[in-house]
């Protein structure tokens, strides 16, 4: 994933709010690939109850990205994701982060147990500590 010019701060690193950016943008890349989220008619959408992050060394821009990904936690209609974000040639996380999602009815906005594509697209990148 690239970073913009805009997301680096006065400091010259990326400023912590972009991070959120790159979660949002790699959890819902990763549903729309996998067929588990339809953003314009699909009857099921995730709402961003929860986040977090943690920093351990700076980025800027023109760095490109490797987000990893997993599922650290598959509820009835939520989904926790934990997400590590790497610099070019890194080995080790720049940051770590979570983002829940809770599955909602969009018209109803209710919560709303977590479709067939959706839970199947989610076990599939489980992580260790999964329970």
């Amino acid at each position: 994933m690239p970073t913009r010019w805009a997301d680096n701060d006065v400091y010259g690193h990326v400023n912590n709010t972009a991070y959120y950016g790159f979660f949002d943008s790699a959890v819902n890349r990763f549903l729309i690939e996998e067929n588990a989220l339809d953003i314009e008619n699909g009857d099921q959408i995730g709402l961003v109850v929860q986040t977090s992050c943690h920093y351990f060394s700076p980025l800027a821009f023109p760095d490109v990205l490797d987000i990893g990904m997993r599922t650290e936690r598959v509820g009835n209609s939520s989904v926790v994701y934990g997400l590590g974000v790497f610099g070019p040639e890194q080995d080790s996380a720049s940051a770590q982060g979570q983002f829940v999602h809770v599955y909602v009815d969009r018209k109803s906005r209710k919560p709303k147990p977590l479709n067939k594509n959706l839970r199947r697209a989610v076990m599939s990148i489980r992580g260790e500590e999964q329970s």
